[in-house]
């Protein structure tokens, strides 16, 4: 195989792997995106829960439902926003989860990238020398 048969196989191969790399960054984007929307949420159940917990045991909660409010008992409004707020926290530490995992994956083809165009660099310093 010549070097420039070589270089070019080289170059679709890097172009592959370029691709796969920016497949990945979108992902971790995207993951970043959604995990920034379940911060929210988490911060704005647990300031629902302190409300919850300021009120006495005969208070009247409510709970919107479409453009209804509906009376709710105070103990199971506490009990939704624990679990919401338990649902929600097991989702951001899956997201961290995938979000270290897509880094990884994406160190590992940065890394690939980067011995590709040296093998190409290398090739095309061999063959401007011949």
């Amino acid at each position: 195989m010549s070097s420039t048969s070589a270089v070019r196989e080289l170059q679709r191969e890097l172009e592959t792997k370029a691709n796969d790399l920016s497949k990945l960054q979108k992902d971790i984007a995207k993951n970043h995106q959604i995990r920034k929307k379940y911060t929210i949420q988490l911060g704005e159940n647990e300031l629902v829960l302190k409300e919850l917990n300021l009120l006495k045991d005969d208070a009247n909660v409510y709970k919107l439902i479409g453009p209804v409010l509906v009376k709710q008992d105070l103990a199971e409004a506490n009990a939704n926003v624990r679990k919401r707020i338990d649902y929600i926290s097991a989702e951001l530490k899956r997201l961290d989860s995938a979000l270290q995992d897509l880094e990884e994956k994406q160190n590992s083809k940065r890394d690939a990238i980067l011995k590709l165009q040296q093998r190409i660099q290398s090739l095309q310093a061999g063959k401007a020398k011949v």
